[in-house]
């Protein structure tokens, strides 16, 4: 297979290729991270790969890890945590009332700093999902809000080369996140004030936010610094991990141009779940990389494009949406 002409390094979600084990993985009975890596490796194009902390290190260490990753010839992009596989943390990890409770997700998450620098990696993207409220008089608000300000400030702080990314998302598991949107987020980050945090912007929970993604990507390159895209589509009313640009192709579209404008270098990740609906892991992350490389030919088009930026300006809809379709579409 040909490798595409990639415009951005690609890394991928990890516990995709688990999936159809006994086929993938015949006549074995554990499947490691690295199995899993070594699959998501045949991608043509795939650049690098993240692993989830603590789940995906079980049985396989640092050391290992840099080791695969030289002999695969792929990046790693970075670690993510985990806290659902702790059910002491269903009431929350960094904002958990119990303060025994929380000092043992800080140094979860210190341990998972600590291994992410020695397999060779700089960032750490925290979803907090555990974090948030259910019921009205469940939670003292500010209380929360401290707490969390306040774990986040000692992750920071542990190994100020690793950059800390808050990836946000409006609900599930809880009802209402701590952090949901991009302002809140911001907020957050400011609180914090810590020179190696951010934000990760993940599609779909940016449409379920009900967030255009290229103004909340403009927005935290504003106020803060972008330190991850997690891509993927949806329907806007949970976190459904569609194939790139297969639902919301314009969106998507100008989304990458401001990442262009922006000067976004980091990876785009595919935060895609092929393994929920039984597609072929390898096949839809190339479908993914595909999706990209067809859009960012549109975002060519459009770069330099005189008129888009003039009625763009004059906040003309019908001027600008008459070229980006012509670019998609062609011309009449």
């Amino acid at each position: 297979m040909t490798t595409p002409n990639t415009n951005f390094a690609y890394a991928t979600r990890l516990n995709a290729f688990k999936a159809d084990a006994a086929a993938a993985f015949p006549a074995r009975n554990r499947i490691t991270a690295i199995d899993m890596m070594a699959r998501a490796a045949t991608v043509p194009g795939l650049s690098a790969v993240d692993f989830n902390y603590p789940d995906h290190l079980e049985g396989t260490s640092p050391a290992e890890i840099r080791k695969a990753l030289n002999d695969l010839g792929i990046g790693l992009n970075g670690f993510a945590m985990r806290y659902y596989s702790d059910p002491g943390f269903k009431k929350g990890a960094l904002a958990h009332p119990d303060k025994t409770i929380r000092q043992k997700a800080i140094d979860l998450t210190l341990q998972g700093l600590d291994a992410l620098a020695a397999a060779g990696g700089t960032l750490m993207t925290l979803w907090l999902g555990q974090d948030g409220f259910d019921y009205s008089f469940q939670a003292d608000y500010l209380r929360l809000w401290d707490d969390t300000a306040a774990a986040l400030e000692k992750i920071a702080n542990h190994n100020k080369a690793i950059d800390i990314a808050i990836e946000y998302k409006p609900n599930e598991p809880r009802a209402f996140s701590l952090l949901p949107d991009v302002a809140t987020t911001l907020l957050m980050v400011a609180d914090v004030g810590a020179a190696n945090t951010g934000v990760t912007l993940d599609f779909a929970h940016v449409l379920y936010a009900d967030e255009m993604p290229a103004f909340s990507a403009s927005l935290i390159s504003r106020r803060s610094r972008l330190l991850g895209v997690h891509l993927n589509d949806g329907y806007g009313k949970r976190d459904d991990g569609l194939v790139a640009g297969s639902v919301h192709v314009i969106q998507t579209i100008e989304l990458l141009y401001v990442l262009e404008k922006l000067g976004y270098r980091k990876a785009i990740y595919f935060d895609t779940f092929p393994d929920a609906i039984g597609l072929d892991p390898v096949a839809e992350c190339s479908a993914n990389i595909a999706a990209v490389e067809g859009m960012m030919h549109v975002v060519k088009t459009l770069r330099n494009d005189a008129n888009l930026m003039r009625f763009v300006a004059a906040q003309d809809a019908v001027g600008s949406q008459r070229i980006v379709q012509a670019a998609l579409y062609g011309r009449p």
